[in-house]
C-alpha cells in the first residue's frame, strides 16, 4: 500500500499513513490514533503554523476583494464591515483544519517530531 500525498491526505483531513482514517476527533483536536491503520498521532504538533498560513492566504484575498468592491460600488464603511468581517471569519475557520492536516501529514512524511535525535 503506497502512502497518500501529504497534501491530499491533509486537505481531506485524513490519516497521513493510510489516507482513510479521520485525522481529527473535533474541529482541531487530533485523534489519538488512526481508526483504520492504527497510526499513533501523538507525534503531531503543528503549533501556530496553520494559523499563520491561513492569515497569509485570507488577508490578501479579503483586502483585494474589499478594494475591488470599494472601487466598483463605493459602498459606505458599514457595508464593508458587514461583508468582510464575516467573510474573514468564515474563510479562516474553514481553512484551519485542512492546513493543520497538511502540516501534520508533512510532519509524518518527513519524520519531524520532538525528541528525535
Amino acid at each position: 500500500m503506497s502512502q497518500p500525498s501529504p497534501f491530499t491526505a491533509g486537505l481531506l483531513c485524513r490519516c497521513p499513513r493510510c489516507g482513510e482514517g479521520k485525522l481529527f476527533n473535533g474541529y482541531l483536536k487530533l485523534a489519538p490514533k488512526c481508526t483504520v491503520c492504527g497510526l499513533d498521532l501523538s507525534f503531531a504538533d503543528s503549533g501556530d503554523g496553520p494559523a499563520v498560513f491561513v492569515i497569509f492566504l485570507v488577508a490578501p484575498v479579503i483586502v483585494v476583494l474589499a478594494m475591488v468592491v470599494g472601487a466598483l460600488f463605493n459602498p459606505p464603511p458599514f457595508v464593508h464591515l458587514m461583508l468582510w468581517i464575516p467573510a474573514t471569519i468564515v474563510l479562516s475557520l474553514a481553512l484551519l483544519p485542512p492546513f493543520k492536516g497538511v502540516l501534520v501529514a508533512l510532519q509524518y512524511r518527513h519524520d519531524a517530531h520532538e525528541g528525535r535525535q
